[in-house]
Formats: structure tokens, C-alpha cells, sequence
């Protein structure tokens, strides 16, 4: 069982246009609403994978009723934590050419009570469970330390912890070891302070984020591909993808594979991969089932690309 914890969660309602045009009045030719959140999505890409996973999060007002809702209806055991404020919406539109623009709401903001009843939620239903997931951003009103309370806690437990997030908080949290930290390639230059060009920049990032504390690292490298930096080593992975129909939720459908087929090791990065190359053909955050898979198509080496620019699709 993969329990995901997810302090800011959201609705995420998907708009696809003919065209985007300021001042204009718009007729959407699609729209849906999904639960989302980071923590949210790794659990709706687990439950479609046909796993067993449960969701912890802050819900609030209506929106939350709906959250909560939408989870059961996605095969997910929500275990919220009633909040006095309301669950944020957020909205995504989609050009036809791929391009999508995001309005992220910033979400309510919890009481050190309520982030104290969510703590205790997690170490309530972590029981059995193979990995805790931990992700997104943290809302107003939790202090950056709060990730890192959760991994101590969590690894007292005798829990595995992945942690997806970034910042001050991704930091702070490196002191306590989580077993995989998921950055992409904006969050990994942010946290080593410089910016990023090639693969073998990123690398090297990774080799320092795991010697600031991470057990081991899963790079998301965008259209380049995944890096896995363990104690074991380093592998590379990338899927070749023709047609982008939206990359909302593609890194934590990564997660999710990587997680679910163990969280180490190479065959686990193959999974992450495959995950996130069908995420990224669905519509909006759309998790991918397993018949949306190929894991075919997932090329995996120890022989890092190290001069690949990160602008570039692996071969």
C-alpha cells in the first residue's frame, strides 16, 4: 500500500480551447474536473495501476465534500482532515498545439492545529504501508520544518518516505534522509543554487543533494528523460513521446511507477518512465492505466548522456 500525503490539495478543472485570446469570451470544446494535488495524483496513478492507496489530506467547504468524492470514485481511501478553510480550485487551459496555461489558486490556510491533526493522520493509517509519498507545495500557515517533521516521524515508524517538493522545505527536510526526493530539473538547480545546461549539470546536482542527506534522488529531466542517483550508482532513462497532449501531473505519475515497482533500482526508473511518457498523451491530469503503458519504448543505461543539453530529447 503507497500512502500519500498532500498538504495543499485542489480541484484541478481542464479547459480545452480552440484558441486562447485575451478579452475574448471563450467556449471550451472540453472540460473536466479531477482531484489534484501532487500527493493526490500519485495515489490516482496508483489506484489505476490497480494498487491499494490511501490519501491524507486537508479538506474544507464544498470543494473538499467534492475532493473527497472524486477520490472514492477513483478507487482512493480518503483520509482527510477537516479544515476550517475551503479546498482551492485550480484551472488549466489547453491550446491545441499543447501549450497550456495554469491559474493556481493558493489555498487555505491551515491552523497549527490542523497541521498537527495531520501529522497524526499519517502516523494513524501509515500501518503496512510500503511507502509514504509526500508532495506538493506547502499551503499557508505550515512552516517549511514541517516536511522534515514528517520524515523523522515517518522513518521512526519504520516507513519508507518519498518526498516531492521543493525549496526551503526540500532543504530542511534533507537533514532527516527521505529515502527519494523527485525534483525536476527547476527544483534541482534551485537546490544546489546554479543553473542547470546538461545532463551530467544535473548529475552532479543529484550527487550533492544526496550527500546534503537524500538516500537517493529521481530526476525529472522533462522531454530529456529520468535520472536515478543511488549509493548503488546512477541510471539514465527516456522514453521517445510524438505528440504532448498535456503534462499536468506527468511527474507524479512518474512517482508513482517508480514507487510502485519498488523505488529503487533500474527496473523502478523503467517503470517511472513509462509511467510518466503515457501521462503526458491523456488529457489533462489524466493518470495513465496499465494498458496505457509501453514499456517497450523505455530505453535505460548506466552510460549517462552527461553532454546531452536538457533542452533536447534523448535519442
Amino acid at each position: 500500500m503507497i500512502l500519500t500525503v498532500t498538504p495543499n490539495p485542489s480541484l484541478d478543472r481542464t479547459y480545452e480551447l480552440p484558441g486562447l485570446t485575451r478579452g475574448a469570451v471563450l467556449r471550451a470544446t472540453t472540460d473536466r474536473v479531477d482531484p489534484g494535488g501532487k500527493g493526490v495524483n500519485v495515489s490516482r496513478a496508483v489506484a489505476a495501476a490497480g494498487h491499494r492507496t490511501v490519501a491524507v489530506a486537508p479538506l474544507g467547504g464544498p470543494e473538499g465534500a467534492l475532493l473527497a468524492r472524486l477520490l472514492g470514485e477513483h478507487g482512493i481511501e480518503a483520509a482527510g482532515v477537516q479544515i476550517a478553510g475551503s479546498t482551492r480550485v485550480n484551472i488549466t487551459l489547453v491550446e491545441p498545439d499543447g501549450t497550456l496555461t495554469k491559474v493556481n489558486a493558493a489555498g487555505p490556510e491551515i491552523t497549527p492545529a490542523e497541521a498537527e491533526r495531520l501529522l497524526d493522520t499519517v502516523r494513524a493509517r501509515s500501518a503496512g504501508a510500503d511507502w509514504i509519498a509526500c508532495c506538493g507545495s506547502l499551503p499557508r500557515g505550515l512552516p517549511p520544518r514541517w516536511y522534515a517533521e514528517l520524515v523523522a516521524r515517518s522513518h521512526r515508524a519504520g516507513v519508507r518516505i518519498a518526498l516531492d517538493t521543493s525549496g526551503a522545505a526540500l532543504v530542511a527536510a534533507l537533514r532527516e534522509r527521505p529515502d527519494v526526493i523527485k525534483p525536476n530539473v527547476q527544483e534541482l538547480a534551485e537546490a544546489v543554487g546554479r543553473p542547470l545546461a546538461t545532463v551530467g549539470d544535473a548529475l552532479k546536482a543529484a550527487h550533492e543533494l544526496c550527500e546534503l542527506g537524500a538516500r537517493s534522488v529521481l530526476a525529472s529531466l522533462g522531454a530529456v528523460g529520468q535520472l536515478l542517483v543511488e549509493q548503488s550508482g546512477a541510471h539514465f532513462a527516456a522514453a521517445r513521446v510524438d505528440t504532448v497532449r498535456s503534462d499536468v501531473g506527468a511527474g507524479d505519475a512518474s512517482l508513482a511507477g517508480f514507487l510502485s515497482a519498488g523505488g529503487t533500482g533500474r527496473a523502478a526508473l523503467s517503470a517511472a518512465v513509462a509511467h510518466g511518457a503515457a501521462a503526458v498523451q491523456l488529457p489533462g491530469s489524466a493518470m495513465p492505466t496499465p494498458s496505457d503503458l509501453d514499456p517497450s519504448s523505455v530505453v535505460t543505461t548506466e552510460d549517462i548522456p552527461v553532454d546531452l543539453t536538457l533542452t533536447e530529447q534523448a535519442p
